[in-house]
Formats: C-alpha cells, sequence, structure tokens
C-alpha cells in the first residue's frame, strides 16, 4: 500500500507516474469491476486511477477499505462543522436508511461521482445530476435516514453549523423554515419538498468539481 511513495524505476516523469498508477489500478480491480465504475460513474480510466490512488492514501492501513475515521482524518472536513454530516451521506448506502460502517473503493467513487460537473448531454451524466447533488445535501439534514428530515433533526444541524444563536431562537428558526416548505403539514420535509425549495438554488455548481485524469 505504499506504492504511492515510490518512483518508477529509472523515470519519474508525470507519464510514467500515471502510466504505473494505472497499471496498479488494473491490478487491484478487475477488467469487469472498472468497466462497470466507467459506466456507473462516466469517469475516465485516468479519473479512476487517481481517486483510486487518494483512497490509497486515506487507507493507511491497507484495509482495502474506508471508515469514518478515516475521512475525518482529511483537514478540510476535521475544521468544517458539517464535516461529521458530510461524511454521513459518503456512508449512507441506498433507501434502506442505513449507514454502512465501511466504505469499500466502487462505493468510494460512486459517491464522488455526485460532484462531477453536470454535462449538457443528459446522457453522460450519470450520478450527478441536479438531483443527484440534492439526494446528497439531503441526506447531511437526514440523521435518522428515514427519507425524511424532522424539526430536531433540522435543529441539530443548525447547531453545528451556528454559533452564538441561543438554543431557543434556533428553535424558531427551524420551526419557521418547516412550516414554509412543508406543503404536506406533517412537521417532516420530505425529499420532493427539499427539492422544490432548493429549486433557485445553484446546486450544479456549488457541488461540482473537476476531476483530473
Amino acid at each position: 500500500k505504499q506504492w504511492y511513495q515510490r518512483r518508477v524505476h529509472g523515470d519519474s516523469s508525470p507519464t510514467a507516474l500515471q502510466d504505473g498508477k494505472l497499471q496498479l489500478i488494473k491490478l487491484s480491480l478487475k477488467p469487469e469491476e472498472i468497466k462497470a465504475i466507467e459506466d456507473d460513474t462516466g469517469f475516465t480510466l485516468g479519473q479512476i486511477s487517481r481517486i483510486h490512488s487518494r483512497f490509497t492514501k486515506l487507507d493507511q492501513e491497507g484495509k482495502g477499505y474506508l471508515e469514518r475515521e478515516d475521512l475525518l482524518s482529511i483537514p478540510e472536513l476535521a475544521i468544517n462543522p458539517l464535516g461529521d454530516r458530510i461524511v454521513h451521506a459518503f456512508f449512507y448506502q441506498g433507501n434502506s436508511g442505513v449507514e454502512e460502517e465501511k466504505l469499500d473503493f466502487q462505493d468510494f467513487v460512486r459517491v464522488l461521482a455526485h460532484f462531477q460537473p453536470i454535462s449538457k448531454n443528459e446522457a453522460k451524466n450519470k450520478l450527478n445530476s441536479k438531483r443527484d447533488k440534492l439526494m446528497f445535501s439531503f441526506r447531511m439534514y437526514d440523521l435518522d435516514g428515514d427519507g425524511e428530515i424532522s424539526k430536531a433533526e433540522l435543529l441539530a444541524v443548525l447547531t453545528m453549523m451556528v454559533e452564538g444563536i441561543d438554543q431557543k431562537e434556533l428553535d424558531k428558526i427551524a420551526e419557521k423554515f418547516i412550516d414554509e416548505i412543508d406543503n404536506s403539514q406533517d412537521d417532516l420535509i420530505s425529499f420532493d419538498e427539499f427539492v422544490k425549495v432548493m429549486e433557485n438554488c445553484d446546486v450544479e455548481n456549488k457541488m461540482s468539481t473537476k476531476f483530473m485524469g
């Protein structure tokens, strides 16, 4: 697992190093697994190789998977008030409402695919449509993974984000927010209600980053 610290023998050029990474990912994954990742995410082999390099650096113990602590060791997440909620969204799988304890490479790539810029060619948008991006955001607020955001969950996230505001004031903010967008009047925010209120939010750019490769 220390391959990223080595030099390609006799040639340390960027091209040679990239070729070495491509060979290593081909040794780590079966051809059909690589093809499935390309088809599911829209990432190129070069991009998948770079992401694999990042994955192995995070997996310092060489377990073959990541745990919450591995992602929380990233400085940017460690100092982010919502770092724990972002990590939660990484480990949340499917519609079962279950937060997994381990994140393998294939799932890691699929989560990162949400952050690809949206292509004008809709066929190229695999997991990175506006709705996909909003679903990732929704999971940050849906603490128990039941598909709805309660007042208590919204309040918990607001408490993480805001400092210096009295708890009673935060409670009023959460209550007002839910009252304004809760069309079903059940004191819960569904994903569709969340999408509607976020309709004018520039999520396409705010949740997009370019992946080298």
